[in-house]
């Protein structure tokens, strides 16, 4: 999660700016601003290594992380939680990426706090970038085994300092953790992902507070820090 508009090489990201992305075509232009979500992730971090990434912080997750972006050459990205069925890429484009594809669930629509069926790309950023302005920082705590199978442990951490499809912020950090195992060829081209997690370790946090009317103003219980003293 970043801010769009950068012309600063980014310190953890130098290659989105090199030769190999000379063509890429950019949503927003240019490639995005992580600086907000690069301080958040060295103030907040947990593991300080040499190959630090804010998102991948290993050397092994950094080769990755090259391979994954630069290459293009995923055959098909599962996302197993909890057992759900694995998706293709291209499912997961129609799903929305991002939140969308990784929040998926089976609890009926009253009872899922985000429900991904109903939301779009730009939904969905929109949602979770208003939640969590600084970024949603991640790092990798533990490497268990390298190449061809990688599994490793991650955390997941934010501020929520925004609303959350109403709900008015807490100011508190929201955090998750989870496992990941990558399946990799002989060229650490990525041939298959599979995350494990609580989406409700999440949600919680962002459904906290009590949500807003349509004028922005909140219960007189609101849990909500930036309105106590109103």
């Amino acid at each position: 999660m970043a801010d769009s508009n950068s012309s600063v090489v980014d310190r953890y990201r130098s290659h989105i700016h090199g030769d190999n992305e000379r063509h890429t075509e950019w949503r927003f232009g240019s490639p995005p601003n992580y600086d907000l979500v690069n301080k958040l992730f060295e103030e907040g971090r947990t593991k300080v290594t040499t190959t630090s990434l804010p998102g991948e912080d290993d050397a092994t997750m950094l080769t990755l992380f090259l391979s994954r972006t630069v290459s293009g050459h995923i055959t098909w990205f599962g996302d197993l939680m909890k057992g759900r069925r694995p998706i293709t890429l291209e499912q997961k484009r129609k799903l929305g990426g991002g939140y969308n594809s990784l929040l998926q669930t089976s609890l009926p629509q009253g009872l899922r706090g985000y429900d991904p069926s109903r939301e779009t790309m730009e939904s969905s950023h929109a949602a979770f970038t208003a939640a969590f302005p600084r970024g949603f920082a991640l790092e990798v705590l533990h490497v268990y085994s390298g190449p061809p199978g990688i599994v490793y442990k991650f955390r997941h951490w934010g501020f929520m300092e925004g609303p959350f499809q109403g709900h008015a912020p807490t100011g508190e950090m929201v955090e998750l953790y989870g496992m990941a195992i990558f399946q990799v060829d002989a060229d650490m081209k990525i041939e298959k992902v599979e995350f494990f997690y609580d989406r409700g370790e999440l949600l919680g946090g962002l459904l906290k507070c009590a949500k807003m009317d349509d004028t922005g103003l909140l219960p007189a219980s609101s849990c909500c820090p930036f309105f106590k003293n109103v």
